[in-house]
């Protein structure tokens, strides 16, 4: 059911804003025609944007619909690959899509490039980007952390950067930032398409893109120009109202919107931002706030085209881009009364500063509500670390805003109570702040500057200030908080909340301090308040590129060769996986029944085994590490339901495959949520599994599993979940007439001799069966190229 949006003013405001400029119409002049054929970015000097064609989409499917689009649909159905037949039901219809570039980051990148080498294909078809940031750990402060991951990662680096070359592929030099940021300041422009393999590639949004998390074996299809298929989304929207002031962060938007919707209620959802409010916030805050999207589930967020976004592209050097978009409003604009499947109004002159934890990112707590739930839950009130930066918030504003704070503390002679970090998003962030002093106020404050990467937002944090397993408290401008994400510290409890509110608490020291309200005693013994944190949007002086670390890919390669030693560690090349026999699964075990939670963390965690994302067995010896077993509440134990001993998943997966067992996983609600990483897919692929049951499936997992050619199935009734038993054997049968729509037949053997008949559903379409067939989608498409 539709809800259309009320007055949208944002639209209006960019008009008015630039003197009333119209959108254009189809028809152009072969000198205007010449003059739009700008790059769609300045190191992508072949590729022209493609605002034309998308228009002339756009006009097709705007006749057919014959109502108001909102922005989502604009950008996403413009980019059909055929827009004239394409069935257009939200929430139902298949899309075949075109994007308009790819971008990788250095864990995912392997496995998408050795699957991209494995498809015999010379050179990738759509603008490329490796981005090398996951393999960096933070240990002592940037420059030395950068020099001890160039040395231990070496042999990664070395084969990114090869394939890079050899395949057309530009490269990110570790060190160069974060994979988001660099899209945000060279690659991001409104209306455009982008697939990225990681689940914060949102982040783009914030420049009027869509831009959307998936598997690498998407990244491949893309690369290979096979149109790229997404499930129909629907869209929410979010009217914003009121103006942004004070403690108040476009962080607290999304920590907001994520305690309404929590962290499935935006699956199978574009979530579209409108309204007055929009343009009180700034570029780069819209994409921390589609950044964190993620967090709900959302297949991505976009804020409408505005002076913002305008004011950012000319900043970062792209005002022949600034400009045509200014000419393309309707393209980048949501219609008046465009229809939502869903609305949600904020007032944002009424929002408070929020802080969401611990354990999960949807746990909305108003700032100063939060110290009376952690007395009421006994989490620990004692800051130990306060963390800001990280792809979600690591702006040139979020960095000045937070040395405001800090200025008025050494005023008054004081510095930060906890451990204070820092991780700039990209090289160009951490000149910039360096140039104009702010670096150097955080440090006097206590802070560590660590390199431009994801660090310990992602688990890569050499973290020696409290024991293994102590309880602790950490706040973070960071994304996401699933148990033991930071630091392998199941105690550690992590909240989420703005770079402001973080630096706050760490001069705090305790989790129930609110700035807006309470005092500190500064060193002479006299009590103060903190003033509202500001800071300039961009700079002054404009943004110092630091030391440049991208290579381009040559113009021709046949002298590169890209090689993996047999003996490597660190990669492996891949093997395809075999074909399904044509016969149903019968008896299949259960290798484990996961209770509660299970995110692609805990069915592969990152952390240390991020050195073998390229790896596919190496790294298959952490399957399901930190998923509870229901059968004993227990992490990592499992029993051999051959032999009857109990050991370590992984290895009883090995066994099970050893043996030539079929099995199985059954799982809880919104299986899968988070990371984008396939590897959470492969690694059962790889160790025998043929079917995934569970409840529900968050969306960039599910489209794994269906590509590693695995089953992924959800209860008809989900309250089946509680019928089956750990000790249970599962078959599914009827497979010969697996169907698009239609139930498969599942019989659940107990170990009493009972024999229980019930219904899955399944998502996947034709060409998605033909993958399962097949083994998987990357065996479908060498089929295809064969003619078979």
């Amino acid at each position: 059911m539709f809800v259309l949006a009320g007055s949208q003013m944002c639209r209006h405001a960019i008009l008015c804003k630039f003197g009333g400029v119209q959108a254009r119409g189809l028809s152009m002049s072969p000198l205007a025609a010449a003059a739009a054929r700008i790059a769609m970015s300045n190191l992508d000097k072949d590729s022209y944007m493609p605002y034309d064609k998308l228009q002339e989409n756009l006009h097709v499917v705007k006749n057919r619909l014959g109502r108001p689009m909102t922005l989502s649909e604009k950008v996403l159905y413009s980019h059909l690959d055929d827009p004239v037949s394409s069935e257009l039901v939200r929430g139902e219809s298949y899309l075949k899509l075109r994007p308009d570039r790819v971008a990788m980051q250095d864990a995912t990148a392997q496995m998408a490039m050795l699957q991209f080498i494995s498809s015999g294909l010379p050179r990738v078809a759509v603008p490329s980007t490796i981005h090398c940031d996951h393999l960096i750990q933070a240990q002592i402060e940037g420059a030395k952390d950068l020099q001890r991951a160039k040395e231990l990662n070496a042999e990664v680096y070395n084969f990114l950067s090869t394939a890079g070359a050899k395949y057309g592929v530009g490269f990110w030099k570790p060190g160069s930032g974060i994979i988001h940021q660099i899209i945000l300041e060279n690659y991001a422009f409104p209306g455009l398409l982008m697939i990225g393999t990681d689940s914060h590639t949102p982040n783009g949004g914030g420049l009027g893109g869509l831009c959307i998390g998936v598997g690498g074996a998407d990244a491949v299809d893309v690369m290979a120009n096979i149109p790229w298929e997404l499930k129909c989304p629907k869209v929410i929207g979010v009217k914003l109202t009121g103006e942004l002031s004070g403690w108040t962060s476009p962080k607290d938007v999304i920590l907001k919107v994520a305690g309404i919707l929590t962290v499935k209620g935006g699956t199978g959802a574009i979530v579209e931002y409108f309204g007055p409010g929009v343009n009180s916030i700034s570029c780069t805050g819209m994409g921390t706030i589609c950044n964190m999207g993620a967090e709900i589930g959302a297949t991505t967020s976009v804020f409408p085209y505005n002076s913002r976004m305008h004011n950012y592209l000319v900043a970062t050097n792209r005002a022949d881009i600034a400009r045509l978009a200014d000419d393309n409003l309707n393209l980048l604009t949501p219609d008046e009364g465009a229809p939502y499947d869903r609305l949600i109004e904020i007032n944002l002159s009424e929002l408070e500063p929020h802080i969401n934890g611990p354990f999960t990112p949807d746990l909305a707590h108003p700032v100063d509500k939060v110290g009376d739930a952690a007395k009421k839950n006994n989490w620990p009130l004692d800051v130990k670390v306060g963390l800001i930066g990280s792809c979600t918030n690591s702006s040139y504003e979020d960095m000045g805003r937070c040395a405001s704070i800090v200025k008025q503390a050494m005023q008054h002679g004081l510095k930060s109570k906890s451990l204070f970090h820092i991780t700039p998003g990209s090289e160009q962030i951490r000149a910039t702040i360096e140039r104009d002093g702010i670096a150097e106020t955080l440090r006097s404050f206590g802070g560590v500057v660590l390199a431009n990467a994801c660090g310990p937002c992602i688990g890569q944090w050499d973290r020696q200030d409290v024991e293994k397993n102590e309880k602790n408290t950490i706040v973070t401008s960071y994304n996401r908080n699933f148990t033991g994400r930071n630091d392998a510290n199941p105690n550690t409890h992590c909240f989420v909340t703005s770079p402001e509110i973080v630096t706050a608490l760490s001069l705090a020291g305790t989790l129930d301090f609110d700035p807006r309200k309470h005092e500190l005693t500064g060193a002479d013994g006299k009590k103060f308040k903190l003033d509202d944190p500001f800071a300039a949007e961009l700079p002054a002086r404009g943004f110092d590129p630091g030391e440049d670390t991208f290579q381009p890919p040559p113009a021709d390669s046949s002298s590169v060769s890209v090689d993996v030693s047999p003996e490597s560690k660190r990669l492996q090349l891949l093997t395809p996986f075999d074909k399904w026999d044509g016969k149903d699964l019968e008896a299949m075990t259960i290798l484990i029944k996961t209770k509660g939670k299970c995110t692609t963390d805990h069915i592969s965690a990152a952390g240390p085994w991020l050195r073998f994302r390229g790896h596919l067995d190496n790294i298959s010896n952490n399957m399901f590490l930190t998923a509870v077993n229901a059968e004993n509440g227990e992490m990592n134990k499992v029993q051999n339901k051959q032999t009857g001993e109990w050991g370590p998943v992984p290895a009883t997966a090995r066994a099970y495959k050893a043996a030539g067992v079929k099995w199985c996983v059954v799982g809880d609600d919104n299986y899968g949520e988070g990371s984008s990483r396939e590897h959470a897919a492969l690694e059962p692929r790889h160790l025998g599994g043929r079917a995934i049951i569970v409840r529900s499936f968050a969306r960039i997992h599910e489209t794994n599993l269906k590509k590693q050619g695995m089953l992924p199935l959800t209860f008809a009734d989900p309250a089946d979940y509680d019928k089956i038993d750990a000790n249970d054997k599962i078959s599914l049968v009827g497979l010969k007439d697996l169907t698009p729509g239609k139930p498969v037949t599942c019989r659940v053997h107990h170990k009493n001799g009972k024999v229980e008949e019930i219904k899955l559903n399944h998502s996947m379409n034709e060409q998605q069966i033909e993958w399962f067939r097949a083994g998987s989608a990357l065996n479908r498409m060498k089929e295809v190229a064969l003619g078979k």
